[in-house]
């Protein structure tokens, strides 16, 4: 399910109404980070192809992290990360519904009969009150404890309030900002992680929700029905909170997508490593089943055995050819583009009989049998999650976030690589990155300046005519500062000689320097 709202108004200092244009699930999304691991401060825009650069351990995979942290709580993601019809049903249900004062409760009722009436008329949008949209405010609020010990799992930390950057007494800050495409307005949800975590929101006091017959016909059959059987009963002999409670929840639904924007999209995570991974997960895995009934044996930890992200990562390589839940069949496998330009083989997966887990093998083009895929070249084993994830999980409106995507590719293929991502853009997929890899940023530079080439307007990524806007693409540098002592994170743009500016050329350049000097005194026999 996908819905866009508009805002329709919000009060000013002065009391006056702001006109706003309507809000898009599409837009910019900001992300304001203070203090958290080694990042000082961060204020990142994601768009549809996100890249983090920069020195190690300067927070890339910290901020990454964070992201898809963020992702699978807004998402209410579960298990493999496939969304339910009723996905944030616990953001709404964290309170008692017997807490519901009368008045909400009969502004509810009488929002969900407008729901039910706008489905068949020209006009579209349902307004909220003020009222309504504090209802969603303070429930949202009260997830502060849910939002932290998911960002603590991810990171595989006890607490959240961990992540706070060293050598600092206070908490690490999160705000996340949504605009609307006029810039007047916006919502934002501001994080505090430490000792007490909490969470405040800040909305618009009147919210325009546009009713969308196809995405919500099932919620809202429900509420008509609901509504119909209230209207026939004697005046309180049915229970009406628990309808209100039904009608919060679907408000809810269809506002979150322009409250935290992208963030309500499901969120795949590729961690670094993959090709030890790939190797090793039969063993890892083993390893903690193994281990599991002496659990109670052992001293308490609060550390747990594994992160978050890895532990998901895991989760999905076992199940990763039979969802739990059905999936639309794509017309167009995105992973056996990879297959067919990089691989030269494709990624197979077959299933022991007794104990149906999954083993991993590479089938080279032209071979009739399979190669173990620990007996393949590392860059097939890096690069298989990634055409399992195209093939068997990610979707268009899914967010793929991959770590260090050039490891153990040969520069040619960081290219081709790199164009594949961008495909993956037009395909509807929104990407997250993080490298190391000059070679990438130079061909997504290339990609970024084929959109404003009239004679490269194509779409294909074998042929490396793949085009992305500027808008399409953002590139952060993350650097070391002593004051504050932490990384600072700032976006870089294409400079005067169409390429980013990563620094890499001042490496390039001492290299260069320090062969001149030796060729030199060699020359001079010195």
């Amino acid at each position: 399910m996908g819905f866009s709202c508009a805002v329709a108004s919000q009060e000013n200092k002065d009391g006056k109404g702001i006109r706003m244009n309507n809000a898009t699930t599409d837009g910019s999304l900001e992300l304001d980070v203070k203090d958290f691991g080694p990042i000082a401060r961060a204020q990142v825009n994601l768009r549809p192809l996100t890249v983090f650069v920069g020195p190690s351990n300067t927070g890339k995979s910290y901020l990454a992290i964070l992201i898809y942290a963020l992702h699978r709580f807004f998402a209410g993601e579960t298990g493999f990360g496939f969304r339910r019809m009723r996905s944030r049903v616990g953001l709404f249900f964290n309170h008692d519904q017997w807490d519901l004062s009368d008045d909400v409760v009969d502004l509810l009722l009488e929002t969900g009969q407008e729901f039910t009436k706008r489905s068949s008329e020209t006009t579209k949008n349902v307004v909220l009150t003020k009222e309504v949209a504090n209802e969603l405010r303070r429930r949202l609020d009260g997830n502060a404890l849910p939002l932290a010990n998911e960002i603590g799992r991810c990171f595989g930390v006890g607490e959240a309030g961990a992540l706070t950057r060293r050598g600092r007494a206070s908490s690490a800050h999160v705000k996340i900002r949504q605009q609307s495409p006029s810039g007047f307005g916006g919502t934002e949800h501001a994080l505090t992680l430490g000792r007490n975590s909490e969470l405040l929101t800040t909305v618009p006091s009147e919210v325009a929700i546009p009713v969308n017959r196809d995405a919500s016909e099932r919620i809202k059959g429900y509420i008509a029905r609901q509504m119909s059987v209230l209207d026939e009963t004697e005046k309180g002999t049915l229970d009406r909170k628990p309808l209100a409670m039904e009608i919060l929840s679907f408000i809810g639904d269809l506002v979150m997508p322009s409250t935290i924007g992208t963030l309500h999209l499901p969120a795949y995570y590729l961690p670094a490593d993959r090709t030890g991974v790939m190797h090793a997960h039969s063993v890892v895995v083993s390893a903690l089943i193994a281990n599991a009934p002496r659990a109670g044996l052992r001293p308490t930890t609060h550390t747990p055995i594994l992160s978050g992200v890895l532990a998901d990562f895991l989760e999905q390589l076992i199940e990763i050819d039979h969802p739990r839940w059905p999936r639309h069949k794509r017309r167009d496998d995105l992973g056996t583009r990879i297959e067919r330009d990089i691989l030269g083989g494709s990624v197979r997966i077959d299933r022991s009989a007794p104990t149906n887990y999954p083993r991993f093998a590479y089938q080279p083009e032209g071979w009739k049998d399979d190669l173990a895929l620990a007996n393949a070249s590392s860059m097939i084993s890096e690069l298989a999650p990634v055409v399992l994830y195209l093939r068997h999980l990610v979707m268009p409106r899914n967010v793929l976030i991959i770590e260090e995507p050039e490891s153990h590719l040969h520069p040619a293929m960081q290219v081709e690589f790199t164009r594949h991502l961008a495909a993956l853009i037009n395909a509807g997929i929104r990407v997250i990155v993080t490298t190391h890899s000059e070679w990438l940023l130079e061909e997504l530079a290339n990609i970024v300046g084929r959109s404003v080439a009239p004679e490269s307007k194509g779409s294909g990524s074998s042929n490396g005519k793949v085009a992305l806007r500027p808008d399409q693409v953002g590139a952060w540098l993350f650097e070391n500062k002593l004051r504050p002592k932490g990384s600072v994170v700032r976006e870089i743009r294409l400079d005067e000689t169409g390429l980013y500016p990563a620094g890499y050329d001042s490496v390039a350049m001492a290299l260069h320097n320090e062969w001149a000097e030796l060729s030199s005194r060699a020359e001079n026999g010195s």
